[in-house]
């Protein structure tokens, strides 16, 4: 993390350009004021003073213009002893100055305008795992990392119109603003240790309230004390892949199926299992839920496999292939197994990308 001090860099570097600035236009101001009422001088408006200066202390000297009077030679003596030492130090100000604008960007430090991107705490091998998978589907990501090694890797390997890094300290709350973690649709909590991430997620929600948050838990008898600090969904590493070796095991066919719809479909062929918001102007706002079946099957060859409401207290509710008249409304996400080629297709209708999105 920059210090308090660099990070005030940019501001002390502009006042210190500004005090020269300041200073010169009064020695030039002095200048007009002493040689004014000389009759054999030229030098008594700005642009004359301000030419006499600039070719004296570039030490040009063209000889055109000079003071004629005692008290504007002592000034012009003054612009000749810091001709070098004045630009010398507006250009070493400036270069620092463009280091550090050029450095703030690169660390992540001038933010981010992505909006319902999905924004990762921590940075280890399973968060490039986790990168690689939400880039392949083209969902924004923002990256928060305190090692500054990471930066580089980051941005050699992935666009920054889709992925944006911020070196700082966890801790530093608001510095990750600048990963615009209000307007972000999810936030992954990805430190080493579950009690680590308990402590994090719970100090994390006090500063932004409405973020919704996923863990990975190595101990998935935590989940339920995830769930009640206020973490959406939790994922027990264990749990994921004894279920899926139990299923390679004796029902290998619905293991490999599984396998596949869960990663992003690489072509128009392969398929996926896709999440999809209903805008208000979705052409099935309304609709019963099984009459939506039906129709994605026939127009799209998709498959409707659930959908996600929210109850009056505001907390989503996934209800896996339901059965009944229950209607499509806006702010629904629907759970849909479909191609790549159908999903272009479904894309245009809905007129949203696929992953969870807040209400707008």
């Amino acid at each position: 993390m920059p210090s308090k001090l660099k990070k005030n860099l940019p501001l002390r570097i502009a006042l210190q350009i500004g005090l020269v600035l300041v200073i010169y236009f009064i020695l030039v101001s002095l200048l007009i004021y002493v040689e004014k009422d000389s009759e054999q001088s030229a030098i008594t408006n700005y642009p004359n003073a301000i030419w006499y200066s600039l070719v004296t202390l570039t030490t040009v000297g063209y000889g055109d213009l000079f003071p004629a009077t005692i008290y504007g030679r002592w000034i012009g003596f003054i612009f000749i002893l810091t001709s070098v030492g004045i630009f010398g130090l507006l250009i070493g100000k400036l270069t620092t100055l463009m280091a550090t604008l050029k450095e703030d960007k690169k660390l992540g430090y001038s933010g981010t305008s992505f909006i319902n991107h999905a924004l990762i705490i921590g940075w280890n091998e399973f968060g490039w795992q986790v990168a690689d998978q939400l880039v392949g589907v083209g969902k924004q990501l923002a990256i928060v990392t305190n090692k500054k090694d990471d930066v580089d890797l980051i941005q050699e390997k992935y666009a920054s119109k889709m992925v944006h890094v911020l070196f700082c300290d966890y801790n530093n709350f608001d510095l990750i603003k600048k990963a615009n973690i209000e307007d972000c649709s999810i936030v992954f909590v990805n430190l080493d240790d579950d009690t680590e991430k308990l402590v994090y997620v719970l100090n994390l929600k006090k500063s932004f309230p409405e973020t919704e948050f996923v863990v990975t838990l190595e101990n998935g008898d935590l989940k339920n004390t995830f769930q009640a600090a206020g973490v959406t969904n939790t994922i027990s590493t264990k749990d994921i892949s004894s279920k899926l070796l139990a299923s390679y095991m004796f029902e290998p066919d619905v293991a490999v199926y599984s396998e596949s719809i869960l990663s992003f479909a690489k072509s128009d062929g392969d398929y996926d299992m896709k999440q999809l918001m209903i805008t208000p102007k979705n052409p099935y706002v309304g609709k019963a839920y099984q009459d939506v079946f039906f129709d994605l099957k026939k127009r799209y060859n998709s498959v409707l496999i659930g959908i996600t409401k929210r109850d009056k207290f505001g907390q989503k509710k996934l209800i896996k292939n339901p059965l009944g008249d229950l209607k499509i409304a806006p702010g629904d996400h629907i759970i849909v197994i479909l191609n790549g080629k159908a999903y272009k297709l479904l894309r245009k209708v809905f007129g949203v990308e696929e992953g969870y999105l807040k209400i707008p």
